[in-house]
């Protein structure tokens, strides 16, 4: 009987590095392609719409197989992600050219919905939350990490609160201990995409010393959450997970904050969705936030989006963010000034992140001078103003000058989305980059000096240089000037017509050419490695301006809406008293048509004369509009 043969070696190793994600759909890198195997290859096949095939596995067993090309990743990816699924992708960890038999290969990012820094899975309006449950007795903790924007927060109450914080923050995804489970779809139901891990993760112990270790404590009581044991147990799982996912350059995650739960008033997941705050309840409706919105930077929308979901409670706040709105409607001067530069900046909070992680390319290190560089003058702008709220903005602001000098020095202006296609670095900076770059692109018109220098030298007229794959760059003489040529130069091929010859200096000059291109984009890469490294020395403080910057951005949106719409100031007091004159329902309003004008409506309440309305009418006739904008 003969017996079965062994899977291929690809396959073993596959099966290998498979084995240690069971639970993540597995991109493995064969050549210039992705592929997937197995019930992963019929899953991605459906949800990508790519052909399915089979291929042997070594004995007369086939497995499915379905891949496409690497550079389409950025294709692909977010629609597995989006799709829910965890990727783990498998990279060749060495150079196939160097390598005799199986390519050493692992895996390199592990892709979830609550963890990438990939642009096309990411909503740019919208902050990516992993959340983390801890579930207690009576108290249960929630911390939330934005890997994106490095933003870190715990908090704790009991399950209703927990609830209202993750309809607030609608997280992409939840992680909890898996002892919880019914407890978990009891509460939350099955609207998250989730993954359960060990009990051991979710002790306090193993959270406290994770986050010290992480930020380099002795103790939380500088972060405020030292008492909240439920909440660190949260956030030490939440740090487990990034290094269990391949997350390991995590220094933009500088600080972890305590979600005040006497600051905002918390809204349940009804009041969200009836008030249609952030998303329209019909798909032809408006939601609040579409109105509100007049921002100019990504971090400004979520910003925004964050203050729609988290309404402040404190009259101080309220009145201070009243004041900032208030001189910008004011000083028109400035915001105009303030809006063009706003609009130059991009997102410059997740970019930093990059920064951090160690995963930003030329482009996007471009982005990021331009947005340092119009930071500045928004910095200048405001600390000249005679205004004391809006001078704040400008005190916080820090332009960054020799992180900005030292891109505009080494990055030229068009550059690759790869750091290795080369052609980054400017001219001036590296000696060695400068004389292989005249090698490598003059390389041509050097050779056309050598022909014509020994042309002179030999009399022959009619020498030529040229190559083939076989001798390298070679000297052809024609017969008739054989006897001309010099003693030192080396026969290689002799021609009817003609003979051809190589020389030392053509030898040494050949091997020149072909290892500059490969030094070039080596050394590039270095000098390239070495500015990321440079930039990443002012995360913190590219951190702060992002997080000035998106404020700035949305009271300067809620400035600009002001004046389009006409609204006015409120006054704000503690008493019990809801006195609207003249109040307008933001939403309806601006989707009337053309010369309709809003009926504006009062409203009075307070606890002693006027405790209730009634409100009646037929169908439509604004019940509910009312109800909504008071």
């Amino acid at each position: 009987m003969a017996t079965a043969k062994k899977e291929t070696p690809l396959m073993k190793q596959y099966n290998a590095i498979k084995a240690k994600h069971p639970d993540a759909l597995l991109l493995f890198r064969v050549g210039d392609f992705y592929e997937t195997f197995g019930q992963d290859a019929v899953k991605a096949s459906k949800i990508l719409d790519i052909v399915l095939t089979k291929r042997a596995n070594g004995s007369a067993s086939h497995i499915e197989l379905a891949g496409f090309p690497h550079h389409s990743l950025d294709t692909y990816l977010p629609k597995l992600v989006r799709a829910g699924n965890r990727v783990a992708i498998c990279d060749q960890l060495e150079d196939p050219k160097s390598v005799k038999g199986i390519v050493k290969r692992g895996v390199t990012e592990l892709v979830t919905p609550g963890l990438t820094l990939n642009d096309n899975v990411l909503d740019q309006k919208k902050n990516n939350y992993l959340a983390s449950i801890a579930f207690g007795k009576d108290v249960h903790g929630i911390a939330f990490l934005d890997l994106s924007t490095g933003e870190f927060m715990v908090s704790s109450g009991d399950l209703s609160y927990i609830d209202k914080m993750v309809q607030g923050f609608n997280p992409s995804e939840v992680v909890y201990c898996k002892n919880n489970r019914e407890q978990f779809a009891t509460q939350f139901g099955e609207d998250f995409n989730t993954f359960c891990l060990e009990e051991w993760i979710y002790g306090f112990d193993f959270g406290y010393e994770k986050l010290n270790t992480h930020f380099n404590t002795k103790n939380l009581k500088g972060f405020g959450i030292e008492e909240s044991k439920e909440g660190i147990c949260a956030a030490g799982a939440i740090l487990f997970y990034l290094e269990e996912t391949e997350h390991k350059e995590i220094s933009h995650i500088s600080s972890i904050s305590r979600i005040d739960t006497d600051r905002y008033v918390w809204l349940d997941k009804f009041t969200i969705r009836n008030l249609e705050l952030v998303y329209p309840q019909q798909s032809d409706g408006v939601p609040l936030l579409a109105v509100m919105d007049e921002t100019q930077t990504p971090m400004g929308a979520r910003l925004l989006k964050k203050w729609m979901v988290l309404p402040l409670k404190e009259k101080e706040e309220i009145e201070g963010r009243l004041n900032v709105v208030e001189a910008l409607i004011r000083e028109t001067e400035i915001t105009e000034q303030v809006l063009s530069h706003l609009q130059q900046i991009g997102d410059v909070e997740r970019l930093v992140s990059k920064v951090a992680a160690l995963r930003i390319n030329p482009r996007e290190l471009l982005h990021l001078k331009k947005a340092l560089k119009n930071i500045a003058p928004i910095k200048i702008i405001l600390e000249n103003t005679t205004d004391e709220s809006l001078k704040k903005f400008g005190d916080k602001l820090n332009p960054c000058a020799q992180l900005l000098e030292k891109i505009d020095v080494n990055l030229k202006e068009e550059l690759p989305l790869n750091a290795t296609q080369g052609n980054i670095i400017n001219d001036g900076i590296d000696s060695e980059l400068d004389e292989l770059r005249k090698i490598a692109f003059s390389g041509k018109d050097y050779l056309l000096q050598i022909q014509e220098r020994e042309k002179e030298r030999t009399g022959i007229s009619s020498l030529k240089i040229a190559y083939n794959k076989v001798f390298g760059y070679y000297l052809e003489v024609s017969n008739a000037h054989k006897d001309k040529v010099p003693e030192e130069w080396i026969r290689k091929q002799t021609l009817v017509n003609a003979e051809r010859y190589i020389t030392e200096e053509l030898k040494t000059y050949e091997e020149k050419i072909l290892n500059a291109e490969d030094k070039l984009s080596s050394i590039e890469l270095r000098l390239f490695n070495e500015l990321v490294a440079f930039t990443s020395d002012y995360v913190a403080e590219i951190q702060i301006n992002a997080r000035s910057i998106a404020q700035i951005d949305c009271l300067l949106s809620f400035a600009q809406v002001a004046i389009k719409q006409n609204y006015c100031r409120p006054s704000v007091n503690n008493e019990k008293v809801i006195d609207i004159k003249e109040g307008r329902h933001p939403v309806i309003e601006t989707q009337l048509p053309a010369g309709e004008d809003y009926i504006p409506n009062a409203v009075f309440l307070d606890d002693i004369s006027q405790q209730i309305m009634i409100i009646t009418g037929p169908n439509m006739a604004g019940k509910s509009a009312l109800l909504r904008q008071t």
